[in-house]
């Protein structure tokens, strides 16, 4: 029984340490960010980190791992990409949407990839993790400016391609069995 109460324990706080890591490592890519013309959206790194989030942790850490990330930026941690509002101004934005749907993108790549093994499925567990980053932008976007048309144009169309090189890369970089992960 002892064995099994330190093993607990320690997937315990490997899970913690994933969690915190990151949040960690989603707010080191956010500061990769990339201006494009015509489009409020910048370029970065974080729907890679996001997804690795997901696919690493399982959903509900990697979830938990996009959690404390919002709260860090919500507190005014210099944790959001660096251009834009800061703290809670910065979810009403136009990045708004996609900062929100951080949890539900980590969730839904580590839920598709949980216990499937294959490369193919962790990509695909990427790419859709990725679209739900979308829905989210895309939705706030079409609130903000009132048109679907204009905010796929402006939130989705200009980054598909190399997003979709980022799901190919999480699902090479990320576990052969995304069920290690218990959380």
């Amino acid at each position: 029984m002892r064995d099994l109460t330190l093993s607990l324990d320690r997937d315990r706080r490997v899970t913690i340490i994933g969690v915190v890591g990151f949040a960690a490592a989603l707010a080191a890519a956010s500061q990769v960010a990339i201006p494009l013309p015509g489009t409020p959206v910048p370029l970065t790194l974080q729907p890679l980190a996001v997804v690795l989030a997901g696919l690493w942790l399982g959903p509900v850490a990697g979830a938990a791992s996009m959690m404390l990330y919002l709260v860090a930026g919500v507190v005014g941690l210099p944790v959001f990409a660096p251009m834009g509002a800061s703290g809670l101004i910065r979810l009403l934005g136009p990045t708004g949407g996609y900062l929100l749907a951080y949890p539900v993108g980590a969730f839904v790549a580590g839920w598709v990839a949980r216990g499937r093994a294959g490369t193919a499925w962790r990509i695909a567990a990427a790419a859709l993790g990725i679209l739900a980053l979308y829905v989210g932008g895309v939705a706030q976007l079409t609130v903000l400016g009132g048109s679907f048309r204009e905010a796929v144009v402006l939130g989705a169309l200009p980054f598909a391609g190399l997003d979709a090189v980022k799901a190919v890369l999480a699902g090479v970089l990320s576990p052969r069995r995304a069920d290690r992960a218990r959380a």
